[in-house]
């Protein structure tokens, strides 16, 4: 176990926050920091090999602000430089391409590049503070992106914020700066996808969990485990079921499951996995067709049964078409 550990400290940043110089902060008027724009051709266009899916967002009557993971995870420092040619192009043909591409059927695709904190920040345990401040950091670039994104592309268009890991952290961060405290804002909510990470039944006064597949102004949350395992410091976490959209602890089969897409994005696997909440988690079979990797960290032992990596792509066409389904089921609400 000891040298496991070890393999999680070579991740960790060798000084304190405070030693190092952030990169430059992000300038949004520079279509270069952002990894997804609807106005070109970038990943967030994909859609899987061999599959009749297609990109629809240049006739899409709503956006999508989605805040990408974690990507970053060397310990060159504890915030990343949006101007690292390499991650970035790691970014683009992973997260956006696999994840962010989910929504290209219901909206338009808005995701920034962010001096993301990097992978240790979420396993640093020291009281120095460093993983917050880095996290602190990262939020202001999102926070930034987003006003940007208000100010100059929105233009009164209903809104669906999306993110996974790292990035659904910081776009609950959002919910509660934006749309939590603003009805007027809040009316444009569609629903927020808050995947992969801790989100509280209660986070928000006025913006609760989905309790059916149509209803909007809400938002989503799970975090996929297989079945049978525990994970206290998620215990009492919000989870929708993506096959039911309820919150309800039956298990829904695989039968419901309209098609996963793994990490190869090469195809549709119908029917890949089924889904049972089970106290703050989302409990899954491990899927048989290969290329759904679980999450192996070395020393992070608790994680071998985590399927954090595809959470969205095991239930990939379930949330292409729950996205679609919410922003029709909005824009009736609203005529």
């Amino acid at each position: 176990m000891l040298p496991l550990t070890s393999c999680l400290n070579l991740l960790k940043p060798p000084h304190d926050f405070a030693h190092y110089r952030p990169a430059p902060a992000p300038d949004y008027a520079d279509g270069r920091n952002w990894a997804a724009l609807p106005t070109r051709q970038d990943s967030s266009h994909a859609v899987p090999a061999q599959t009749t899916l297609r990109d629809q967002q240049a006739t899409a009557e709503a956006d999508v602000f989605f805040v990408h993971p974690t990507t970053f995870f060397w310990r060159s420092s504890w915030n990343a430089d949006v101007g690292n040619c390499r991650l970035n192009r790691f970014t683009d043909r992973s997260t956006i391409r696999k994840q962010a591409s989910v929504f290209n059927a219901a909206a338009r695709i808005y995701a920034p590049r962010y001096r993301q904190a990097t992978l240790y920040s979420f396993f640093d345990s020291t009281a120095e503070g460093n993983s917050r401040r880095a996290l602190n950091l990262a939020y202001t670039d999102v926070r930034q992106a987003f006003q940007y994104y208000l100010t100059h592309h929105n233009q009164g268009r209903p809104i669906i914020i999306a993110g996974h890991s790292q990035g659904t952290d910081h776009a609950t961060r959002l919910l509660h700066e934006f749309f939590d405290n603003d009805p007027k804002l809040r009316r444009r909510l569609v629903a927020a996808y808050l995947i992969g990470f801790k989100v509280r039944p209660r986070e928000y006064k006025t913006i609760m969990p989905c309790r059916d597949s149509l209803e909007t102004g809400c938002f989503v949350a799970y975090n996929s485990v297989t079945t049978g395992n525990e994970f206290p410091p998620f215990s009492r976490v919000a989870v929708t079921n993506p096959l039911t959209w309820t919150q309800d602890t039956l298990r829904a089969p695989a039968s419901l499951n309209r098609g996963g897409v793994s990490q190869r994005f090469k195809r549709i696997d119908p029917q890949v996995t089924d889904a049972k909440i089970h106290d703050g988690l989302l409990w899954i079979t491990p899927p048989k067709p290969g290329g759904y990797p679980r999450f192996l960290l070395p020393g992070e032992f608790i994680l071998r049964h985590s399927f954090h990596i595809v959470d969205y792509g095991l239930f990939y066409l379930n949330l292409r078409e729950n996205a679609q389904a919410r922003v029709r089921a909005w824009q009736l609400r609203s005529k």
